[in-house]
């Protein structure tokens, strides 16, 4: 299996890479063919396919804060279950972050993630494919080390119409050993950074961020 890095809409494993996102996702959450121009022509925006056999079979998209010395995983597909996907495009990402860190000067903190809550929210659909099932991919990021952030999370749309999505959760990867909570500054800058993008942010979305610069630290709970 290949892992290779996309850059522009005219390279063909774009076009697989978005229709499997097609088939994965449901309509809302996938951006427009001609809109991926910019974001794969961006630098700071690492997207990759997973290539078996000549076939787009699995994606991910993540980038890397320099000056943060953190990451932030967008995006995983998992086309097909049964050629071990999930484990080669997490050990890709990871070589390629940790390298970008030591470039960076530094050693890799560590990531961030966003993640369906299933217990929630009853129904996601992703296209049928079972490794990529809400309650699968939260024992995965579990198992993977990855911690939730103890407080409710807002996710603004991706739309920019300034709508709230809910029902997920934001989560956390440290990379030095065992953490229990994450400096609140971090989680803040972080999160106006990601989302700077975004003109159109609804109005709980700056109430969570409030709540956030007035802690010190939020707390790293089991997934």
């Amino acid at each position: 299996m290949d892992y290779s890095r996309i850059t522009n809409i005219k390279d063909p494993l774009f076009k697989q890479m978005h229709q499997l996102m097609q088939d994965i996702f449901p309509p809302e959450e996938v951006l427009e063919f001609d809109l991926w121009k910019e974001p794969l022509e961006d630098p700071g925006i690492r997207v990759f396919v997973a290539v078996h056999e000549g076939k787009v079979v699995g994606a991910t998209e993540y980038r890397y804060y320099e000056d943060f010395n953190v990451a932030m995983t967008d995006f995983t597909i998992i086309g097909q279950a049964g050629l071990g996907i999930g484990p080669f495009l997490a050990q890709k990402r990871l070589d390629d972050l940790q390298a970008l860190a030591a470039t960076n000067g530094k050693k890799l903190f560590g990531m961030f993630a966003e993640i369906y809550d299933p217990y929630r929210v009853e129904h996601y659909e992703f296209g049928g494919i079972k490794p990529m099932d809400p309650y699968v991919r939260r024992e995965v990021l579990a198992h993977l080390g990855y911690k939730r952030l103890d407080f409710p999370y807002v996710h603004p749309s991706w739309n920019n119409d300034g709508e709230a999505v809910t029902g997920l959760d934001l989560c956390f990867l440290p990379m030095e050993g065992e953490r229990i909570e994450l400096q609140s500054d971090l989680i803040v800058k972080f999160l106006k950074r990601y989302y700077t993008v975004l003109s159109n942010k609804p109005e709980s979305w700056y109430k969570m961020i409030e709540n956030l610069e007035a802690k010190v630290n939020v707390g790293l709970l089991a997934i």
